[in-house]
C-alpha cells in the first residue's frame, strides 16, 4: 500500500510527540511538509527531526499529493484552518481543543462533515492501555452497574508558563485548566461512563496563579442512570501528579492512575494493568511523557482513512468532552445546577 503523504500545519510545543510518531510510522507515512510561518521553528524542526519543511500554507493546501494534514496550532486557528483543509479536501488530525468555544467546535465539526473528510482529534488518553483495560471490563461487565464515575487532574504550573503570549486567555486557547489541561482526562471518562446529565460546579483564578481563566475547579456530576461523581482539576497542584479516573460498580471497583489500572471485585479477585509512574506532563514539563499515545492516535488516524471507517474519537466524539466542560464553567458562573446540553 502506498505510503500516505501529510502536512504538519504548526511547529510549537506541541508537535515533539507527533513528530516522533511520524517517525516510528515511517513505514506508512510520509511526511511531506512541516509548516510554520516562523522561519527560527522550521530552522530547528527541521534540524531535530529532519522532515522538509515550507512557510508557504497555501502551496501546502494546493498540493495533490497531501491526503492528509496534522493541525497542531492554536486553538483559535482551528476552525479557519479546517476550512481551508476540507476545501482542500484533505483529512485532518487536529490537535485538542476542538476550538476556543462550543459553537465554533460545533461548526468546526460540521465543516469536515459537509466536506467528507476525516475528522480526527489528539485525545490520547484513551489509547492507554489502562484505559482500554477498563473499557473491556465495563463492556464484560465485570465491574457491575457504575454507580460512581469521578475524573481528577491534578497538575503543576508555574506562573512562567501563562506568561507565554496568549497562554490560558479566552481569545487564543477558550479557556483554563478544563480545556487545556482536563480535557484529556474528563474526555477518558466520558468514554468510559458516558456523558453527565447534570453537574453542579466552582471554578476560579486562584491566588497560585495571574491569568485570565480557571486554574482551580471542582464539581459534582450525575449521571443519567443515577450515578454520581466529581471532577477536580487544576493547575496549581505542585509538583504535579498522575491524572486519575475512579469508576465504582456494583461489583468493584477501578482505578486509573497514570498509566496503571488497579481493579478489585466484590469476589475477592483483582486485577493490575501497567506500571505506576510519575506525573509525566503533570509536572512543570507539559511535554515530559512518552510519544506513545500519540504514536496509537495517528495510527488509528490512518486505520480510519484508509478503511473508510470514523476514528475513535472523531470530531463528533470530541464534541462530548466540550459540551461538559462547557457545561462545567456554565454552573460555575450561574451558581446553580446546570443540564448538560
Amino acid at each position: 500500500m502506498a505510503k500516505m503523504r501529510i502536512a504538519v500545519i504548526g511547529l510549537g510545543m506541541a508537535s515533539a510527540p507527533h513528530a516522533k510518531s511520524l517517525t516510528d510510522l515511517a513505514a506508512r507515512v510520509e511526511v511531506a511538509y512541516a509548516y510554520s510561518p516562523t522561519e527560527a521553528r522550521r530552522t530547528a524542526f527541521a534540524e531535530q527531526f529532519g522532515f522538509p519543511v515550507s512557510g508557504d500554507l497555501e502551496a501546502v493546501l494546493a498540493d495533490p499529493t497531501v491526503g492528509a494534514v496534522m493541525l497542531l496550532t492554536p486553538p483559535s486557528t482551528h476552525l479557519d484552518l479546517v476550512r481551508r483543509a476540507a476545501n482542500a479536501g484533505k483529512h485532518t488530525l487536529l490537535e485538542k481543543p476542538l476550538e476556543i468555544g462550543i459553537e465554533r467546535a460545533e461548526e468546526l465539526v460540521a465543516t469536515a462533515e459537509r466536506a467528507g473528510i476525516t475528522l480526527g482529534v489528539v485525545l490520547q488518553h484513551r489509547f492507554k492501555s489502562a484505559s482500554t483495560a477498563l473499557a473491556r471490563l465495563l463492556a464484560e461487565g465485570r465491574l457491575g452497574d457504575i454507580v460512581g464515575a469521578s475524573a481528577r487532574t491534578y497538575n503543576w504550573r508555574p506562573q512562567s508558563y501563562y506568561d507565554q503570549p496568549g497562554r490560558g486567555t479566552k481569545a487564543r486557547d477558550g479557556g483554563g485548566v478544563l480545556l487545556t489541561q482536563a480535557i484529556h482526562t474528563l474526555d477518558l471518562l466520558i468514554s468510559l461512563a458516558g456523558l453527565p446529565e447534570e453537574v453542579c460546579s466552582y471554578a476560579t483564578t486562584s491566588a497560585v496563579h495571574r491569568m485570565e481563566t480557571e486554574d482551580i475547579v471542582a464539581g459534582g456530576l450525575r449521571y443519567a442512570n443515577g450515578a454520581i461523581g466529581t471532577v477536580s482539576a487544576t493547575t496549581c497542584a505542585y509538583p504535579g501528579f498522575p491524572d486519575q479516573i475512579d469508576i465504582i460498580g456494583t461489583k468493584g471497583t477501578a482505578v486509573i492512575e497514570g498509566t496503571a489500572l488497579k481493579a478489585a471485585f466484590h469476589d475477592g479477585t483483582t486485577l493490575a494493568v501497567g506500571v505506576e509512574a510519575g506525573p509525566g506532563g503533570a509536572g512543570a514539563d507539559p511535554m515530559a511523557f512518552s510519544h506513545e499515545d500519540h504514536r496509537a492516535v495517528l495510527t488509528d488516524f490512518l486505520d480510519a482513512v484508509e478503511g473508510g471507517r470514523e476514528p475513535k474519537v472523531s470530531g463528533r466524539e470530541a464534541l462530548k468532552v466540550h459540551r461538559l466542560i462547557e457545561t462545567l464553567l456554565r454552573s460555575a458562573g450561574s451558581g446553580r445546577a446546570e443540564k448538560v446540553s
